[in-house]
């Protein structure tokens, strides 16, 4: 692959740019997936606790907890993010570089759709909370 030339040199630096932020928003999403995960067994560890202070009466056990497929679900989501973002890279570099780029929405849907996937879920599980 040759150099990149002077005029494609700031449209070949806006692609960097826009892979590190598609890296960085991968990132946050894995940690935030850690987040739930730990927040998920933090609540475990609290219920079992609970349940062993209650009265002799009737005990429940720790109900199954969903926030830690969740958190799993999220860093996966966001290494997978973070792979296509690579991917999405190279192609557009590819593309500057034979004079023909075509956006592709694939990885921006597939953001969108997740978050609000995640957040559907997340409602949904703090109104079962709730109850």
């Amino acid at each position: 692959m040759k150099p990149p030339d002077g005029s494609n040199r700031r449209v070949h630096m806006a692609n960097e740019r826009t892979f590190l932020a598609w890296v960085r928003t991968s990132i946050a999403i894995m940690a935030f997936g850690f987040v739930v995960e730990k927040f998920a067994i933090f609540l475990q560890h609290l219920s079992a606790i609970v349940c062993r202070l209650e009265p002799m009466g009737n005990p429940q056990p720790p109900p199954p907890s969903y926030t830690s497929w969740l958190g799993q679900g999220l860093v996966g989501l966001g290494a997978f993010l973070g792979v296509m973002a690579f991917v999405r890279y190279k192609r557009i570099e590819r593309q500057i570089e034979e004079g023909a780029y075509r956006p592709s929405i694939l990885l921006d849907l597939l953001l969108a759709g997740a978050v609000a996937s995640v957040g559907i879920f997340l409602i949904i599980l703090l109104g079962h909370i709730a109850l």
